[in-house]
């Protein structure tokens, strides 16, 4: 993940999928800063690591995904959020990107893919941060 290093919050109330997702994340290089099992507990480490990237169940206890994103959109919109969940509706999927996410993957997606997927979204991350700092300059 080149130069600009990932620093990455997972929240998932499956500790399975934060382990995959751990390990996916770290294989590219990034470093997970903090995992949230619960959606007060994600907005919390949010707010306390300034993570860079953020990989957010929408299903969780306490605070749903959305709320959570809605929210680290409040404090920076430069947040890149992926949303992760066994929901596929177009109204979930829409909300999610109307809200700021950056991507939406499926958990029942297979390793591989969900590697694929992580990269190039960090990828594209990168290419707009880097547009908008031209772009200022």
């Amino acid at each position: 993940m080149e130069e600009c290093k990932a620093r990455v919050l997972i929240a998932d109330d499956e500790p399975h999928i934060r382990s995959l997702i751990r390990l996916i994340v770290t294989s590219l290089g990034a470093e997970v800063v903090a995992e949230a099992t619960d959606g007060e507990q994600a907005l919390s480490l949010y707010k306390q690591f300034s993570p860079n990237m953020v990989l957010l169940d929408i299903n969780m206890p306490k605070l749903d995904g959305i709320a959570v994103l809605k929210q680290i959109m409040a404090i920076n919109k430069r947040t890149m959020v992926v949303m992760l969940t066994s929901l596929n509706t177009l109204e979930v999927v829409k909300e999610c990107i109307d809200n700021g996410a950056w991507n939406y993957l499926l958990k029942n997606t297979t390793a591989e893919e969900l590697h694929k997927e992580i990269s190039e979204t960090w990828g594209e991350y990168i290419a707009a941060i880097k547009a908008s700092k031209a772009v200022s300059l």
